[in-house]
């Protein structure tokens, strides 16, 4: 067989604009709900999370380094990472707050 006889079959001749259009909507709308929206509730969680920091907390942060929440600004927090060792950063470097341990 004739490689364009099977492209020209494949491709449905005149009409094959409109299945062409048919499947790349199909993609983009996979790609949307498979990468895009995921990614978009994370977003809102980690701004979730963000927005109930307070002092006390036990937080780690996207470097790795766990301290408590010392004091919180607008965009950035002070974190004690030791005793008496008190480090500024960006509030958006938290990573996740650690739960209160039970015992």
């Amino acid at each position: 067989m004739d490689f364009t006889f099977l492209l020209a079959q494949a491709g449905g001749g005149a009409g094959g604009i409109g299945g062409t259009a048919i499947m790349f909507a199909a993609i983009i709308g996979i790609f949307f709900f498979m990468i895009i929206r995921p990614q978009q509730k994370r977003m809102k969680e980690h701004q979730a999370l963000l927005s109930g920091v307070k002092r006390g907390d036990k937080v780690v942060l996207s470097n790795g380094m766990h301290g408590s929440v010392y004091e919180v600004e607008e965009k950035t927090i002070l974190v004690e990472i030791s005793k008496n060792t008190v480090v500024k950063f960006e509030k958006g470097s938290i990573q996740s707050i650690v739960p209160p341990a039970t015992t």
